[in-house]
């Protein structure tokens, strides 16, 4: 039997990458339509090779489980004039939830065997991570989960129709913990703006990281946002923060301090996500998590 290495989970890439020169061009005469090309990509990607178990699964199932788009320019570009029909593509109307970075998919599976009545969508730009997925997606014999081999923003930009989505999942993004790389993080004022279009009124975003100052950009971009009101304002605040015990315990490599959430504002951990691998050595590193929920204005 074929022993494959592990999937690096996305929350925990951070190899730094170079920044770009200098374009001829300023970001004031880029379109509307290009501009989502040049924003940070879903998670870092690794290699595309598929071996053994992973490359069984993908022969089996990729025809009928993986959404088989029309590229732009690279492998996990989207061109702009294919839109997803989920309605033909389920062959039924019901909620549909989309994660963004599914990794190898543990969430999204383990919610679909317990959620048969709904829809879901893995957007993943990492093969073997799908081709993972796909394998689960064998194991438990599901029929209502689809995956995609593209880059987030594409698919929230134009793939995905207006109002279609019920949730959007957001778990463990790559940090960029250096500060020179934070604008390549996922989660800014742009991306929530993305988030709010493919959501249905009413619609929840799904939030999870390991990473206090991540969380903090999370929970400052949403606040921010006219689009989205957070479900648990003001909750877990003071002693009952996570931030506050990161803080004074000095955790994630910090020196302890004394500073205190008054804000709070953190939800409960999501009952529906799975511990998944990466989430428990998350906490075997002594890392706490942050959970943010919020739901469309």
């Amino acid at each position: 039997m074929t022993t494959e290495p592990a999937l690096p989970d996305a929350g925990s890439l951070n190899s730094p990458e170079p920044d770009p020169g200098p374009g001829t061009a300023s970001a004031t005469q880029e379109t509307v339509e290009t501009a989502h090309f040049r924003s940070p990509v879903s998670f870092v990607r690794r290699g595309s090779r598929l071996q053994g178990r992973r490359q069984q699964a993908w022969d089996e199932l990729a025809e009928r489980f993986v959404i088989d788009v029309p590229r732009a320019e690279a492998d996990t570009s989207v061109d702009p004039d294919y839109v997803f029909d989920a309605a033909a593509e389920f062959g039924r109307t019901a909620p549909l939830v989309v994660e963004i970075g599914s990794g190898l998919g543990e969430a999204v599976t383990h919610a679909a065997e317990l959620n048969p009545d709904t829809n879901y969508l893995a957007v993943e730009v990492y093969l073997p991570g799908l081709a993972q997925t796909l394998q689960r997606i064998g194991q438990k014999e599901l029929t209502n989960v689809r995956v995609v081999q593209a880059n987030a923003p594409e698919v929230l930009t134009t793939m995905l129709p207006a109002g279609s989505v019920d949730e959007v999942w957001v778990f463990f993004p790559d940090p960029w913990h250096k500060t020179r790389h934070h604008k390549r993080r996922m989660v800014k004022d742009e991306f929530a703006e993305l988030v709010a279009r493919v959501l249905v009124p009413g619609g929840i975003w799904r939030l999870a990281t390991d990473w206090s100052d991540y969380a903090v950009q999370m929970r400052e971009v949403l606040d921010a946002s006219a689009r989205f009101v957070n479900l648990h304002d003001g909750e877990r605040a003071g002693d009952d923060s996570p931030l506050t015990r990161v803080n004074r315990e000095g955790l994630e490599n910090k020196a302890p301090i004394n500073d205190v959430d008054t804000r709070g504002g953190w939800a409960p951990r999501f009952e529906g996500r799975t511990l998944t691998s990466f989430e428990n050595k998350a906490h075997q590193a002594g890392r706490l998590i942050f959970d943010l929920t919020y739901r469309k204005a």
